[in-house]
């Protein structure tokens, strides 16, 4: 009796082992359907440990097509990466611009002495457009202290007393025999403040046939014409062009 009492017992209990045993297991997972060709699936990922730390995620961060690439710099300890400069485009040199020359200096000078106006002016348009400002003037001559009229020394003494003799009976009268110094044997004819008394003087011996001539007391200059320029040229070549006997520097203020 009792050992039947033990078999039921030991029945029941394995009955109710099994029973908790099998509403204890978690269910099944439900069999997946088939996917269709192109469609993801979704998977669910089992969750990790207590205390397991969650894996880090990269962040993408995006790149913006502007922004240059990087480039890895090798330093002594460790590569740094650093950010390459945009390329540029070499932009095309600047045109340069050609500054105006100075002007060229200026040069005043005087040329001259010409004998006459017309001298002067044939001067002057030999020169042409290297001219810019011009002038003409006249210089007055300088007379002498007083003129002689007066037959050239001869060769002795003799010979210029016979030339007196000749000129008395030509019926000239005011005569004179340099003894000595630099006109002697000369014949002296007359001596006269002013020019005009002297030519006349002269022009009628020459027309009685005697080689007289007028000899001016001091330093005597005719008048002469002088042509003032401004030009950027050479004031030599001026000159020579101008065929002058003389060049002079000018004051440019002369000639505004």
């Amino acid at each position: 009796m009792l050992t039947r009492f033990l078999i039921v017992i030991l029945a029941v209990l394995n009955v109710g082992v099994a029973l908790w045993w099998m509403t204890s297991r978690p269910p099944e997972p439900a069999a997946a359907s088939r996917a269709e060709p192109g469609v993801a699936t979704l998977e669910l990922l089992k969750s990790p440990p207590p205390g397991t730390p969650a894996p880090a995620v990269a962040a993408a961060t995006p790149i913006a097509p502007s922004e240059p690439p990087l480039v890895a710099v090798e330093t002594g300890k460790e590569n740094v990466a650093e950010v390459a400069p945009p390329e540029t485009k070499p932009e095309p040199p600047l045109a340069a611009v050609a500054e105006p020359a100075p002007p060229a200096p200026e040069h005043c000078s005087s040329l001259g002495p010409f004998a006459d106006q017309a001298a002067a002016r044939t001067a002057l348009a030999a020169l042409g457009s290297d001219v810019r400002r011009q002038h003409l003037r006249e210089v007055p001559g300088k007379a002498a202290s007083g003129y002689r009229v007066m037959i050239p020394p001869a060769a002795s003494r003799e010979e210029a007393q016979a030339t007196a003799k000749r000129i008395v009976d030509a019926g000239f009268s005011d005569y004179f025999v340099v003894a000595q110094g630099e006109d002697a044997h000369a014949v002296a004819l007359g001596q006269y403040r002013n020019r005009e008394g002297a030519e006349r003087r002269l022009s009628t011996l020459v027309a009685a046939g005697f080689p007289a001539k007028l000899v001016p007391n001091g330093a005597e200059t005719p008048a002469s014409w002088w042509l003032d320029v401004a030009s950027t040229a050479v004031p030599a070549t001026l000159k020579q062009r101008a065929s002058a006997a003389q060049q002079h520097s000018l004051n440019c203020a002369r000639l505004r």
